[in-house]
């Protein structure tokens, strides 16, 4: 273990930090861009698909190739990486290329690198810091993510006001630039190997995937919390598409309504994290689990029921589902901490997040048909009310309601 652990997270943050806060800049300037330009909910799906597909394919192999890799040379690799392709994706429109096809591609290979970036960081961190810091640094991460999720769409709004798409896409080149270099100047230890062990094949990558599962389907309770989890995926993923629709079309936003919209969602998120970790609830996770379900679909459901004189009350439900969406994803997470052996945890989240998704794909394919033939505010309404639905048959699972309770201090004795 380093002793200087604190000054090394410093450095990686920093450049960490800028490389969050320029992606998300950039990110929601091409959201901004697509929607101005064609309006369409179908070409924001399509995007959408581009940019998640190949980190749900290649995710839970990419994990295994990660563990036997450099740590540090992995890490700059996707950096570096992405950092090209979004410098091809500028040098096309500055040549006037602005056809879909090619920004769903350069979109998709970027996709590539952050399925490699984001794990290979998650899995140095225990290697950098004492285990008793480790809760810590997942809060110091928490609050830089979603400071990035706030600043960034609010820079993006304003780059794309002040520059053209092009040169916008040059700021997450430079943002790369910065986290690769404060990678060059920290020590990034790898895991030590086991002796004898397999190379990374696809027999292992396969071998790895089985025994993820049987780790989930060995415990009922666990399979339940994936499958309500992986519904709610199936529907929340087609409405986040449509909130910059929503925004411009039935209330009549611009680039400022879009970016606020962004924001204080993140600001939601921000709270949430901080209510979880200020007042640290004794109530069951399952409990506040099935609760932010129900929470998040209201405030979509009726974020869909507002006239369009409604702005302001939709800014606030946006609030109200980013707080909903925080809270979940912390108490999700602790849970599978909690009941999964930590030795199996990197593939069990890997192939969750590639199962959520997937089927979140085919809905994210019918967001066009469904805006076009039932209407943004109706889509809002129906698939907030589904996810509020889960919530509510969540309470009426057995296995699923007694997986968070805690056995009492003298049961084996009884």
């Amino acid at each position: 273990m380093q002793p200087s652990w604190k000054r090394t997270f410093g450095i990686i943050w920093t450049g960490q930090f800028v490389s969050l806060l320029s992606s998300s800049a950039v990110n929601f300037a091409i959201v901004i861009w697509l929607s101005l330009e064609t309006g369409s909910a179908e070409v924001l799906a399509y995007a959408a698909i581009a940019t998640f597909l190949p980190q749900t394919l290649i995710g839970p192999f990419a994990g295994v190739y990660i563990d036997r890799w450099n740590r540090k040379r992995t890490m700059i690799a996707a950096d570096g990486f992405i950092a090209l392709c979004t410098l091809a994706m500028s040098v096309l429109f500055y040549a006037g290329y602005t056809e879909l096809t090619f920004i769903y591609g350069l979109l998709a290979l970027r996709s590539v690198g952050s399925a490699f970036h984001m794990p290979a960081m998650q899995a140095s961190v225990p290697l950098l810091a004492p285990e008793s810091e480790l809760l810590r640094i997942g809060g110091i991460n928490q609050v830089i993510q979603s400071v990035s999720s706030i600043a960034g769409p609010a820079l993006g709004a304003l780059a794309i006001g002040l520059m053209d798409i092009g040169n916008v896409l040059l700021l997450d080149v430079a943002g790369a630039v910065i986290a690769i270099t404060s990678l060059l100047f920290v020590h990034i230890p790898d895991p030590p190997r086991e002796a004898g062990e397999e190379p990374a094949g696809v027999r292992q990558a396969l071998r790895d995937l089985r025994l993820g599962i049987s780790a989930v389907t060995a415990d009922k309770g666990i399979s339940w919390l994936f499958l309500f989890s992986i519904l709610a995926t199936f529907c929340i993923m087609p409405v986040a598409v449509l909130f910059p629709l929503l925004t411009l079309q039935h209330f009549g936003g611009g680039k400022f309504e879009m970016s606020l919209i962004e924001v204080v969602w993140g600001v939601g998120m921000l709270v949430g994290g901080s209510v979880l970790g200020i007042f640290k609830p004794t109530l069951s996770k399952i409990v506040i689990i099935n609760s932010m379900h129900i929470l998040l679909g209201v405030s979509l459901a009726a974020s869909g029921l507002l006239p369009a004189t409604g702005f302001v009350i939709f800014v606030l439900l946006t609030v109200l589902g980013g707080v909903a969406a925080s809270i979940y994803n912390a108490s999700f997470t602790t849970v599978l901490q909690e009941k999964i052996n930590p030795g199996m945890l990197g593939r069990v989240f890997s192939m969750y997040f590639s199962i959520a998704l997937l089927p979140s794909m085919i809905g994210l394919l019918s967001t066009g048909f469904i805006a076009d033939h039932i209407g943004i505010t109706r889509t809002f309404v129906i698939l907030g009310s589904v996810i509020g639905l889960i919530g509510v048959m969540s309470f009426f699972v057995p296995v699923l309601m007694r997986l968070d309770i805690k056995p009492e201090p003298n049961a084996e004795r009884r």
